[in-house]
C-alpha cells in the first residue's frame, strides 16, 4: 500500500523558496504496505498488547567502541553543511560480526544565543533520506531561532540513501513494476500481480541479502542513540515526521531516561496490526479526497463534475477506463498512463492541499485532452524517479523496513479478496488497490523480527505528539492513540488538511513547537490549532 512517509510535498519554506519536503506514508500500490506491515487484524486494544521494553541503562561493553567513536567531519559540497560517516553494529545481538556505515550531516548552530545541543531530524518513509531533507529543507527552512540555537543533524537510517542502501530492481524493471495492475480482474491478473511482488522481493534478496535482516526500526533507533552519544548530548532532542514518529517513539521506549525534547508530527500507532493500519490509512485517503472534492467543485476548472457526490464516481470511472485504455504521456521510454500510475499520481497530491491545483490540471489534461503527462509527473515525483529513468532507493528501503518490522497483513490472495468489501467501504475510489498493495510482504525473502507493541516510555520527559485531523497518510486517530500510550505525551492537534503540521502555515502549531524546542515548554494537552 502507500508508504509511510509524507512524500516530498509542495510547499514554501520560511525562506520563501518552493521546496518538496519529505515526510510520511504512501507506498505505491505495489511498493509497500501502508505505514507498516504488521500481523493480521486483531480486535485487541493497546492495553492487551505487550509493551516495548526499555533496554538496560548501562551501555554493553561490546558496544563501547561504537559509543566512543569520533566522527571525521568534512565539507560535503553543500554550503554550510558538514558530513561524516558513523559506524554501528550490523547485528546488535552479535556486534563482533561486522559494521554498517551510516551517512551523517550537520549544520552547526549559527547563533546568536546559547547553543542548546543537537536537533536530530527525520522526514519519514521508511526510506526517505534524512540527510537530503536536512540539507534541502530543515537546515535552511526551519525557524531561524531554532537553527541559531541547535546544531541541525540528520542520519540516513541503515539501508537508506547514503547508509548502505538496500538495492532491488534497476530503473527499467522498476518502470515495469510500477505499472503492474493493482486491481486484478481475474485469476490471470492476480497471478501477474503476485509474480511482480515475488520478482521484487527476490531482487532485494539477491542484491542486499545480508542487510535485509538488519534494517528494522528498533535497530535504526539504537543507531540514533549511538549518534546522540557521539555528538556529546546527554539526551536526544528530535523532530520526526510520519514514519519518523515511529522511530522517535521507539527510541523513547528503548531509552526513556535519555529522552530530551521529542516532537512526533503525523504520528503512527505502533499498537495496530498491519491490516488495521492499512484499513485506517485507506480511510484517511478517502477523508483527504473528500476535502479535495469539496474544494474541486467550487472551482471552474474542476474536471470531475459540479457536485461533490459526482467527483469520486467520475474519478473511479476514469481509473476503470485507464485499466484497458492507457493514455499516451510523451515519455521517452514509451510509458503510458495506466490505472496504477494514475492512482499513485492522485494519491500523491492528497498529502498537501497546495498540490490540488496541479492535480486538477493534470486530471483535466488526461480526461479532456487524453494526455497523461501531468499525472505521470506526479507519480514519478512520488516514486523519486528522475528524468533519466533512475529511481532513488526509497521503495526498496521502504519495503525492507516494513516487511522486517512486522508480519505481513495478508498471507494469500484469497485473504485479500475476502477483505475487499471492508477496504472498498473505507474508500470507494482507492480501497481495492490499497487492499491488494498490502499483499507485498507475503513474499519477502526474510522473516519479520517485530510485532505490534504498545510504547509507554515510562519515565521519559514530556513528548509532543502532533496530529492533523484530516491527515491522509497518518490518520488523526493514530496520534490520539500514541498520545494515550506514551506516559508523558502531550497531544497537539491541527484542525486541517494535509500530512503533518509543523512548518505548513499554522502559526499556532509552529509557535507551540518552537516554544517547546527552545524553552522546553510543552503545549497544554488540549491545545488545538487551525
Amino acid at each position: 500500500m502507500y508508504i509511510r512517509r509524507s512524500p516530498r510535498r509542495s510547499g514554501r519554506s520560511r525562506t520563501g523558496v518552493t521546496l518538496r519536503s519529505l515526510t510520511c506514508s504512501l507506498a505505491t500500490l505495489l511498493a509497500v504496505s501502508a505505514c507498516s506491515s504488521a500481523s493480521s487484524t486483531s480486535s485487541a486494544g493497546p492495553a492487551a498488547l505487550a509493551e516495548l521494553a526499555a533496554l538496560p541503562k548501562a551501555t554493553p561493553s561490546a558496544l563501547a567502541p561504537y559509543y566512543g567513536q569520533r566522527l571525521d567531519w568534512h565539507d560535503c559540497g553543500v554550503p554550510g553543511f558538514q558530513c561524516a560517516t558513523m559506524k554501528a553494529p550490523l547485528d546488535y545481538g552479535h556486534p563482533d560480526t561486522g559494521d554498517v556505515r551510516l551517512a551523517v550531516t550537520r549544520k552547526k548552530a549559527t547563533g546568536p544565543g546559547k547553543r542548546l545541543g543537537s536537533l536530530l531530524v527525520n522526514p519519514g518513509g521508511p526510506g526517505a533520506s534524512a540527510v537530503g531533507y536536512l540539507q534541502a529543507y530543515a537546515g535552511v527552512g526551519y525557524p531561524a531561532e531554532v537553527r541559531a540555537r541547535y546544531d541541525m543533524v540528520a542520519v540516513d537510517p541503515r539501508g537508506v540513501a547514503g547508509s548502505e542502501p538496500v538495492e532491488c530492481l534497476d530503473g527499467r524493471d522498476m518502470d515495469a513494476y510500477t505499472q503492474t495492475d493493482t486491481t486484478p480482474d481475474d485469476s490471470g491478473e492476480t497471478s501477474e500481480l503476485v509474480a511482480a511482488y515475488k520478482d521484487f522481493a527476490e531482487a532485494c534478496g539477491a542484491h542486499s541479502a545480508k542487510l535485509l535482516r538488519h534494517v528494522s526500526t528498533v535497530e535504526a533507533a539504537r543507531d540514533m542513540d549511538i549518534l546522540r552519544a557521539v555528538l556529546g548530548d546527554r539526551r536526544l532532542t528530535y523532530l520526526g515526521a510520519s514514519y519518523g514518529t515511529l522511530l522517535g517513539a521507539t527510541y523513547a521506549g528503548l531509552f526513556p531516561e535519555r529522552v530530551g525534547r521529542l516532537v512526533l508530527d503525523g504520528a503512527l500507532d505502533p499498537s495496530l496490526s498491519a491490516r488495521r493500519l492499512n484499513l485506517d490509512q485507506t480511510a484517511g485517503f478517502e477523508t483527504a479526497f473528500r476535502s479535495f472534492a469539496k474544494d474541486c467543485v467550487r472551482r471552474p476548472d474542476c474536471p470531475l463534475g459540479k457536485k461533490e457526490g459526482e467527483v469520486g464516481k467520475n474519478l473511479k470511472s476514469f481509473f476503470t477506463r485507464l485499466d484497458t485504455r492507457p493514455l499516451p504521456t510523451g515519455d521517452a521510454g514509451g510509458r503510458k498512463l495506466g490505472e496504477a500510475l494514475a492512482t499513485t499520481g492522485v494519491i500523491a497530491a492528497m498529502y498537501d492541499e497546495s498540490t490540488w491545483e496541479q492535480l486538477r490540471a493534470a486530471l483535466a489534461s488526461a480526461i479532456r485532452e487524453k494526455d497523461g503527462a501531468g499525472l505521470l509527473a506526479l507519480s514519478d515525483s512520488y516514486y523519486e524517479r528522475d528524468s533519466d529513468g533512475r529511481y532513488a532507493n526509497l521503495m526498496s528501503a521502504n519495503a525492507a523496513v516494513n516487511c522486517l518490522d512486522l508480519p505481513a497483513a495478508f498471507t494469500t490472495p484469497e485473504q485479500v479478496e475476502k477483505a475487499l468489501p471492508s477496504f472498498e467501504k473505507a474508500s470507494p475510489v482507492f480501497g481495492e488497490g490499497l487492499a491488494w498493495a498490502a499483499l507485498n510482504c507475503t513474499y519477502w525473502p526474510v522473516g519479520p523480527t517485530g510485532a505490534p507493541r504498545r510504547i509507554e516510555a515510562k519515565g521519559a520527559a514530556p513528548i509532543v505528539v502532533v496530529g492533523t485531523t484530516r491527515d491522509p497518510a497518518t490518520p488523526y486517530r493514530w496520534a490520539r492513540s500514541l498520545a494515550r500510550q506514551l506516559s508523558s505525551a502531550r497531544l497537539l492537534t491541527y484542525v486541517g488538511d494535509g500530512h503533518t503540521a509543523y512548518g505548513r502555515g499554522s502559526a499556532c502549531i509552529d509557535s507551540a513547537i518552537d516554544a517547546y524546542l527552545l524553552r522546553g515548554t510543552p503545549p497544554a494537552q488540549t491545545k488545538r490549532c487551525s
